[in-house]
């Protein structure tokens, strides 16, 4: 069996590329919001449904929006979002649940930097991927799943984001 794929990496895939150009133009509040939004709605029940007991994933999203409000300070946040990079070490054996996990911690180190939010997509495309189509599909139907999952994570985004944003994110993908 082929080694399995933590996460999309092709970072000039054209859908990748579309999410890139369009996170540059937001504000990190903006995109918080995007990557936090879309990981409790499409990548915690994917989490809740291999792991239904842990709520780690769930605590972290609960802290960035805790931090988004201003009812806490970075360096709460930051304690639940390493408890969810502990969870995605400890499932590792379950693969759509690690990078599920993984894709949330992403999303909620957004409120750190704001280049984290590219996680979601790069993680999150994929286990929704490998949850429909399993592990033993072939790359290019995954790929092809993940895509259309990057479309979908572009559209939320551009339902709230700010045109002619005054603040974007600067934003450096090479660093």
């Amino acid at each position: 069996m082929p080694r399995l794929r933590k996460m999309l990496n092709d970072l000039s895939a054209p859908y990748i590329q579309l999410l890139m150009r369009q996170i540059e133009t937001q504000s990190k509040t903006t995109l918080v919001n995007w990557a936090v939004d879309y990981s409790e709605r499409v990548i915690l029940p994917l989490w809740l449904k291999y792991c239904p007991d842990d709520l780690r994933p769930k605590f972290a999203l609960d802290s960035a929006r805790q931090w988004l409000n201003g009812k806490i300070k970075l360096q709460q946040a930051k304690k639940k979002i390493l408890l969810c990079h502990e969870a995605a070490r400890e499932t590792e054996g379950n693969h759509v649940a690690h990078i599920a996990a993984r894709a949330i911690a992403q999303s909620v180190s957004t409120i750190h930097a704001a280049r984290h939010c590219i996680g979601l997509a790069l993680y999150g495309a994929l286990a929704i991927a490998y949850d429909e189509l399993g592990t033993e599909a072939p790359w290019e139907r995954l790929e092809l799943r993940a895509s259309e999952e990057c479309e979908r994570m572009l559209a939320a985004l551009w339902e709230i984001s700010i045109v002619d944003e005054p603040n974007p994110a600067n934003i450096d993908w090479y660093y």
